[in-house]
This record gives structure tokens, C-alpha cells and sequence, in this order.
């Protein structure tokens, strides 16, 4: 099992879907799907965006939002949100941890934000604009995460040379 897990809670759009699960890929982490999800997971667009590294994922999927947090009760989960107050960057990740990110139209439910303030975090953006697209915002988190422990796992050696 990883110790960096992706969660995405309620996707609609499955471009997002297989750009995070091309970033799990590439990075090594493990793909949490909360259901329901606006697409079949067969979806052309969610294939074709994920390329073919779907193979190389470890995904898990849960029926509800209420289930994979009973499930995953004892470990590490960071919220994400544009209404959460502490920045992303700004908190220390254990060696273990989940990032969780709500669907694209709505975020993650305001009690879940307000009952974990602490475990609560933003990436910093303009306050005049609504939110980052959320593979994006994966992409960014999980980057942090990685920075943070050092990249374990990832090579910084280019993949071709001139």
C-alpha cells in the first residue's frame, strides 16, 4: 500500500479523474474513488486521459463518503478546500496520508471542513476567483507532500539526453 493516498470524493468530469490517476501513476500513490461519480469508470475520456498507465495503479473504491471515512478512521486525511484557513504548505505530512478533495461543482461538504479545522487546508489563490481545476489542485498537493519526504521513490534523472 502507498503511503501517499489521493481521494477524490464524488468526481463529475472523468478528464479530472484520469489526469489525477495519471498523477497517482507517475508518482506511486494510491487512488481512492468515492462514490457516486458523475461517468462509468469505463468512460473513452477517462481512459484516454489517464494514457495507458491504468495498470499501473492501485485504485479503491468506496460507495460513500460516510464508508471511506469509517474505513479510513485511524489514518492521516488532510481536507482540502477553498474554505479551509490553513495553507497546504504550511502543514507538516506524516510518512502515511490521505488528501482528499471534493467534486468539482461543490468541494467537499462545509460540516466536514468545519468539524476538522485543523486537518483543513487551501492552496492560496485570488480571493476574487472561485477555485483551481481539480486535477490541478492534486497535482499540487501530492507535489507538496513529495517535496516534503524527499521525493522517495522518484527519479530526478531525465528521461532522454540530448
Amino acid at each position: 500500500m502507498s503511503d501517499l493516498n489521493l481521494v477524490l470524493v464524488e468526481p463529475q468530469i472523468p478528464q479530472n479523474t484520469g489526469n489525477v490517476a495519471r498523477t497517482c501513476a507517475v508518482t506511486g500513490s494510491a487512488l481512492h474513488l468515492v462514490k457516486p461519480m458523475g461517468f462509468e469508470i469505463d468512460d473513452r475520456k477517462l481512459k484516454r486521459a489517464g494514457l495507458d498507465y491504468w495498470d499501473k495503479l492501485d485504485i479503491t473504491y468506496y460507495d460513500s463518503l460516510d464508508s471511506f471515512l469509517k474505513i479510513n478512521s485511524n489514518e492521516s486525511l488532510y481536507f482540502f478546500s477553498t474554505k479551509a484557513y490553513n495553507s497546504f504548505s504550511g502543514i507538516s505530512y506524516p510518512k502515511r496520508c490521505f488528501l482528499v478533495f471534493g467534486k468539482e461543482t461543490a468541494g467537499l461538504p462545509p460540516e466536514l471542513i468545519r468539524s476538522n479545522p485543523e486537518r483543513s487546508v487551501r492552496i492560496p489563490m485570488r480571493d476574487s476567483l472561485r477555485c483551481l481545476n481539480l486535477s490541478n489542485s492534486v497535482a499540487i498537493g501530492a507535489y507538496e507532500v513529495l517535496r516534503q519526504w524527499g521525493y522517495p521513490g522518484l527519479t530526478n534523472d531525465p528521461a532522454f539526453r540530448f
